[in-house]
C-alpha cells in the first residue's frame, strides 16, 4: 500500500510534526480496521479506542492533536468519530489514504447493516413471527434515554443552555417537519453566540480553502435536492434525504435519531416504528459507526420499490448518502483547521448546537417510547436496559442478544 520509513512515533521524539513523517499506508489501514472492530458505543466511546490504537501504540499523532481533531468534527455538521478517523487519515496521508480510511472505517458495519434490512423478510420466508424481535425496539430506547442523559451532563453548563436544551426538546416535540431540526439548531448556535458577544469574535483569517471539495459538497446537495423535486424516484429520493440528514445534523448516531423518525416513520410512512426501533437496536451490538444504520434504514425504505437488488441500492444510497457530505467537508475543513481554531465564534456556537442537540435527543426518548406502546413488559425493557448501561457492567451486544432471547421465550 505504501512506502515504510520512520514511524510517527519516532518522529515526534525526533521532534518533527507526526503529519510529516512517511508511515507504511496498509499498516495503517490495519490498524483503523482494527478501531473499527473494537469501537463499540457512540463518539465518545470510539474515541477511546483512537487513542489506545493510534496515539498511544502507535504514535501516529500526539494526543493534543488528536483532541484538537475531536474539537475540529464537533464543529462540523456529520458523524463525528468518523469525520475524526478521517481527519486522521488525511494528516498521515493526504486525501486518498482518507478516502480509504473511511472505507475501512465504515464499510463493515455497513455490509452487515445491509443484510439485516433482509431479517424481516427472511423470518417471513420462514414462517416466523416479527415478534421475536418485538424486545429489540424497546432496548434500542433504553440506549437514547442513556444517551440524553449523559449528553445532557454535558451540554447543559448554565441557565442559557438548559433553556436551549428545553427549546430544542419542546419545538421539535409539537413540530416534526424536517425542517424543523437544522432551523433549532442553527437557533441554537446564533443564542449562544449573541449571549456572549465578545470583542474580536469573528476575527477573519487568512485562508487559502480548498474551494473544489465544498464545490463538490454543494453540487451533490442541490443536485439532489433538485432530482428529488423532480423524480419521484425511491433511490434517488433516499439518497436525498440521507445526505441532507449527514450535512444537518452535528453528532453521533442518537442525535441523527430523530431526524430519520421523523421523516421515514411519520412523515412518508417508508417503514413502521417497531421496524426503525429493531434496526437501531441491532447496530447497538456492532462495532463501527453508528451512521451505519443508514444502510439498514435506506433498504427497509426501498423494499416494496422493486425486489431484493433495490433494496440493496436503497442500503447503497442510505450508506454513501449519510458519508459522503461528512468527507467532502473534512478535506474541506482539514486544510485550513489551524487558522480556523483562531475563530472564536465557531466555538462559541458550539456550545448551543449542543444543548439544543440534546434536546433533540431527549424528546426523542419520549416520543420513541409512546411510539412503542406504554405497556409494562415495554417500559421494564426500556428501564432495566438503561440502568445496566449506567451501570457500565454489561456489553452491549449482549443487552441485543438478551432482548433477542427474551422475544423467542416470551
Amino acid at each position: 500500500m505504501g512506502e515504510a520509513g520512520s514511524t510517527p512515533a519516532e518522529a515526534g521524539k525526533e521532534g518533527a510534526p507526526a503529519e510529516k513523517a512517511t508511515v507504511a499506508r496498509g499498516a495503517f489501514l490495519r490498524d483503523v480496521l482494527i478501531c473499527s472492530l473494537g469501537a463499540y458505543g457512540g463518539p465518545e466511546a470510539h474515541y477511546s479506542v483512537f487513542l489506545d490504537q493510534l496515539v498511544a501504540k502507535k504514535g501516529y499523532l500526539r494526543e493534543e492533536e488528536m483532541v484538537e481533531l475531536i474539537a475540529l468534527c464537533s464543529v462540523l455538521p456529520g458523524p463525528t468519530s468518523t469525520q475524526t478517523i478521517v481527519a486522521v487519515g488525511h494528516k498521515v496521508g493526504g486525501p486518498w489514504l482518507a478516502l480509504w480510511t473511511m472505507l475501512v472505517w465504515a464499510l463493515p458495519v455497513l455490509v452487515v447493516m445491509t443484510a439485516l434490512s433482509f431479517l424481516y423478510a427472511i423470518l417471513a420466508a420462514y414462517d416466523l413471527s416479527g415478534e421475536v424481535l418485538r424486545y429489540i425496539g424497546p432496548m434500542a430506547v433504553g440506549f437514547i434515554v442513556v444517551a440524553s442523559w449523559r449528553i445532557g451532563r454535558k451540554v447543559v453548563t448554565d441557565l442559557p443552555t438548559g433553556a436551549l436544551m428545553l427549546f430544542g426538546a419542546g419545538v421539535t416535540y409539537f413540530i416534526r417537519a424536517p425542517w424543523i431540526f437544522p432551523l433549532v439548531l442553527l437557533i441554537g448556535g446564533a443564542v449562544s453566540i449573541w449571549l456572549k458577544r465578545e470583542a474580536g469574535m469573528w476575527r477573519r483569517p487568512v485562508l487559502a480553502p480548498p474551494w473544489r471539495y465544498l464545490g463538490l459538497f454543494a453540487f451533490f446537495a442541490l443536485g439532489a435536492l433538485a432530482l428529488a423535486a423532480v423524480t419521484d424516484h425511491r433511490i434517488v429520493q433516499l439518497f436525498e434525504a440521507f445526505y441532507r440528514y449527514g450535512y444537518l445534523v452535528f453528532g453521533g448516531g442518537q442525535v441523527v435519531v430523530p431526524v430519520m423518525h421523523g421523516e421515514l416513520v411519520h412523515g412518508n410512512a417508508m417503514m413502521s416504528n417497531a421496524e426503525f426501533l429493531t434496526g437501531y437496536g441491532l447496530v447497538q451490538g456492532l462495532p463501527g459507526p453508528m451512521f451505519s444504520f443508514a444502510a439498514y434504514a435506506g433498504g427497509m425504505a426501498a423494499r416494496d420499490a422493486g425486489g431484493a437488488g433495490m433494496q440493496v441500492a436503497g442500503a447503497v444510497a442510505g450508506g454513501l448518502g449519510i458519508f459522503l457530505p461528512g468527507l467532502l467537508l473534512i478535506y474541506f475543513v482539514y486544510p485550513i483547521w489551524e487558522r480556523l481554531k483562531g475563530v472564536r465564534a465557531i466555538k462559541i456556537s458550539l456550545a448551543g448546537i449542543n444543548a439544543v442537540a440534546g434536546g433533540l435527543i431527549a424528546i426523542a426518548a419520549v416520543i420513541l417510547i409512546q411510539a412503542s406502546g406504554l405497556h409494562w413488559d415495554n417500559l421494564l425493557v426500556v428501564a432495566v436496559t438503561a440502568l445496566l448501561l449506567l451501570s457500565k457492567r454489561v456489553p452491549a451486544p449482549l443487552l441485543v442478544v438478551a432482548a433477542i432471547a427474551l422475544g423467542v421465550a416470551f
